[in-house]
């Protein structure tokens, strides 16, 4: 039998077993139950982690999202408070720092018809968490692979913007050659000071994060302007908090997380990116940059030889600017959105 335990974690301790789960799932490090507690605390739409298990194994973890409307204030209510009630509310699973990335996550080896029972008891676990007003569940972004065990009466699938992929990095040398005169010619920085380190301590959390910030809004607009499919039914409804400085600040102190610096002569940050390092593969997480700066390919440029030198099989880089990404010599891995409306929560499992 599947259970379902949901753990908040700006109150809940880490669930038991979950570093364990973490290394057999292999997870990166967005996943590390300290970071969603700090990702919570200052998010409008906390995530909270559900944890699916056989007896006292742990199969299966969801990252969801409780998505509050949009009039409500801009945190949300403390732990504390009762999370039954008539208030709108709806889930999505969603990694909003990571979006090429699924956050419906199982053990190699699971068999469908064992990810469709943790589907089940997953909704079955936040209909009595949420209670009556619980409008549904989203799984915003989760691998195609998924749609199959996602889908069934009721539920709308669709697929969704996919994210870039570059694999089989031989060298970084050989990736140069490959590419195009004109984007070769912008790889370099310029005159600009530039540090890349895992484990960093010596950045200035707030700065990042106004850079970060300011970028992703110029982007969402850009996308929304140039026709990137909207993520639920046609509305530009983007349930993602802006990044906090305390979350940058726990995030860049990892060893497992490189972060590249562009300073001017004067000390002033000019650009940053952030990169996951992991055993199953890169992920380029964050790039912010002032407009006009050009350096989105000399991030990337470090992105790759990261990669080859590591020896790691694959670097994904989120989402948008897909035809830029091209270029690069990315491909794209196929991601698929399924909606799951209240009464059919649980009740009726997936179709096969």
């Amino acid at each position: 039998m599947t259970t379902v335990e949901v753990h908040d974690p700006r109150s809940d301790p880490e669930p038991t077993g979950w570093r364990r789960f973490q290394k057999k799932a292999r997870l990166l490090p967005v996943w590390d139950y300290r970071l969603l507690g700090v990702e919570a605390w200052l998010a409008r739409n906390p995530p909270v982690l559900a944890v699916a298990r056989e007896g006292e194994e742990t199969v299966g973890a969801f990252v969801a999202m409780v998505c509050r409307t949009v009039r409500e204030r801009a945190y949300a209510p403390p732990p504390d408070t009762p999370h039954r009630g008539l208030a709108p509310r709806w889930v999505e699973v969603y990694l909003p720092a990571l979006s090429g990335h699924s956050a419906c996550v199982f053990l190699p080896g699971v068999d469908d018809e064992r990810k469709r029972a943790a589907v089940r008891a997953f909704e079955r676990a936040v209909v009595d968490r949420l209670g009556p007003g619980l409008l549904g569940v989203v799984y915003r972004a989760v691998d195609h692979d998924l749609g199959p065990v996602l889908s069934g009466r009721g539920r709308v699938a669709r697929e969704i913007d996919p994210v870039a992929v570059l694999s089989g990095i031989d060298s970084a040398e050989a990736w140069e050659r490959r590419l195009p005169d004109a984007v070769r010619d912008r790889l370099g920085a310029g005159s600009l000071r530039v540090e890349s380190a895992a484990a960093r301590a010596d950045l200035d959390a707030r700065e990042l994060a106004t850079l970060l910030n300011e970028h992703r809004a110029r982007q969402d607009a850009r996308a929304w302007r140039e026709g990137q499919r909207s993520r639920v039914g046609g509305l530009h409804l983007d349930t993602r908090s802006r990044i906090a400085p305390s979350y940058l600040d726990a995030l860049v102190r990892r060893p497992d997380v490189v972060t590249t610096t562009y300073r001017t002569a004067d000390d002033e940050l000019a650009a940053f990116s952030v990169l996951l390092d992991h055993e199953e593969g890169a992920a380029l997480q964050h790039f912010a940059a002032r407009p006009g700066s050009g350096l989105w390919v000399d991030a990337c440029a470090r992105a790759v030889r990261h990669t080859a030198d590591r020896g790691r099989p694959l670097l994904t880089a989120g989402r948008t600017l897909l035809d830029r990404k091209a270029a690069l010599g990315f491909g794209t891995r196929p991601l698929v959105s399924v909606a799951v409306p209240r009464p059919f929560l649980g009740r009726r499992g997936p179709s096969r």
